[in-house]
């Protein structure tokens, strides 16, 4: 058995250039609201789910974006509505909230 069950890693890279970051579209406050809830729900810790911060997940048009490991799925959200989403259905149950997808193809 893995040390955590699950990994979520929230993109909060924000560039100086002007170019599209997650930094620009809330990133912060997406990884903010879901360690708390994470929290909040007694999820934290060896066996439950960790939230982490990651740099750039080179995925930027895509802005905001996490993913959840050891599924891989990768979520893009736009407020703390789409985060409770993720956290109710994904991290504590192992349902993927296909709504909030970001297509495979959305890169940089």
């Amino acid at each position: 058995m893995s040390y955590y069950q699950r990994h979520i890693f929230f993109c909060l890279n924000q560039r100086d250039n002007g170019e599209n970051a997650c930094a620009q579209h809330g990133a912060k406050e997406g990884f903010d609201h879901c360690k708390t809830r994470i929290k909040a729900e007694g999820l934290a810790g060896p066996g439950g789910v960790r939230v982490n911060k990651a740099g750039c997940l080179d995925r930027c048009a895509g802005a905001p974006v996490a993913v959840v490991y050891p599924e891989a799925v990768w979520y893009t959200y736009v407020d703390q509505a789409d985060i409770d989403e993720i956290v109710d259905k994904h991290l504590k149950n192992g349902q993927v909230v296909e709504r909030l997808l970001l297509p495979p193809g959305v890169g940089r």
